[in-house]
């Protein structure tokens, strides 16, 4: 039994991959019941259960061959005792298989109707394919990202199929419950890369509209345009992360590093280049972990840069179990923390269709559908 702020919750998530997976795991951390179904094909894959299929944990699978009548039938039949469905097909796919939210709410009025895409239910491009890269290129993410005179840089999909796409359909299925306790109805909720990603440049374009922010890569404050905001190299080919943007705190970061510049000058533009010089000739005398140590508890604001397998050996981070290991694989703990109904990182994710029987049989449904041992 869980003890997250969503025990309780029953949500059926239809298989897929990037934003819809990540949303339901956040979901499953927090305390909710999740159901993944699962094509019958994907037991064959390779990241499909187990350890390291990250974004699977806490979850059940069955499966269900969806273009078979029978077995959309038998999801509807768990529909009818679910909270939340979440999918992330194109549009106009799980209306097909008989399955879209005019079948859903019909049975369950109830239900919030999650929908995961790239491009939205509707506009030119919703049927089109697309991927993280392409969608955060048009809504000018990617352009905003990069050294200056260079391409544009991929910040992994963290912008768009996370931060712009997972993230946003859960705080919308969570709206869309708050809405349910209120009214008794259920809706449907559209999120989209493209709508999420736009958001989540709210201050940019506020900037940009202000005047604060230059319509180019690598020149302004958060790209690494400001020298006292930027990446730099150290001895043994590392690298040290430094944001002093605050007066108290770029006068410390001066004084550890025994500058010879006047710190009442920070934001006097004509010293920059000599300022970018100075900096990176002094990180690169020492490496990145003497500098980390000398930094260390300061508020200078600069941070080793650490790679994906060192972080969770960080001090700070083993002290708040951000991230942990199971069975080899390292991964982050659930978030964000609560202190009346704890979340938690479930179980490892089941093999594809472990959980068929188990599950219409826990829902008290009949699935009215043979399933293949």
């Amino acid at each position: 039994m869980t003890t997250g702020p969503l025990a309780g919750c029953r949500v059926v998530e239809l298989g897929g991959i990037g934003p819809g997976p990540f949303a339901g795991m956040l979901l499953a951390d927090l305390g909710a019941e999740v159901v993944r179904v699962d094509r019958p094909e994907r037991a064959g894959e390779p990241d499909a259960g187990g350890p390291a299929d990250v974004l699977g944990r806490g979850k059940r699978s069955v499966v269900l061959d969806l273009k078979d009548p029978a077995a959309s039938a038998a999801l509807l039949r768990l529909v009818e005792r679910a909270d939340v469905l979440i999918e992330g097909f194109r549009p106009g796919v799980t209306e097909r298989l008989g399955i879209g939210p005019h079948d859903c709410l019909a049975r369950n009025p109830r239900l919030v109707y999650g929908r995961m895409t790239g491009w939205g239910q509707d506009g030119p491009l919703a049927a089109s394919a697309g991927h993280d890269i392409t969608y955060i290129a048009l809504t000018g993410a990617l352009g905003a990202i990069g050294e200056a005179g260079g391409p544009p840089r991929i910040p992994l999909n963290l912008v768009g199929d996370f931060g712009g796409g997972g993230c946003y359909l859960v705080i919308g299925v969570l709206a869309a419950l708050h809405a349910t306790a209120r009214t008794g109805r259920g809706q449907v909720v559209d999120a989209a890369v493209v709508d999420g990603t736009a958001h989540l440049l709210a201050s940019t374009f506020g900037k940009l509209g202000r005047g604060e922010w230059s319509d180019e890569r690598g020149v302004n404050r958060f790209d690494g345009g400001w020298p006292f905001y930027a990446v730099y190299g150290t001895r043994d080919g590392r690298h040290i992360a430094v944001g002093a943007l605050e007066r108290p705190f770029y006068r410390s970061l001066v004084e550890l590093l025994d500058l010879e510049v006047d710190p009442d000058r920070q934001h006097d533009r004509s010293t920059w280049p000599r300022l970018r010089r100075l900096l990176t000739q002094r990180f690169a005398q020492r490496t990145r972990d003497e500098w980390a140590e000398l930094f260390e508890g300061t508020d200078a604001c600069v941070a080793p840069v650490l790679s994906l397998t060192e972080a969770a050996a960080h001090p700070h981070l083993a002290a708040r179990a951000s991230l942990f290991a199971r069975d080899g694989v390292v991964q982050p703990a659930a978030a964000p923390r609560f202190s009346a109904t704890p979340s938690s990182a479930g179980r490892a994710a089941p093999a594809v269709g472990a959980d068929t029987r188990a599950v219409f049989r826990d829902w008290g449904v009949d699935p009215a559908v043979q399933f293949s041992d």
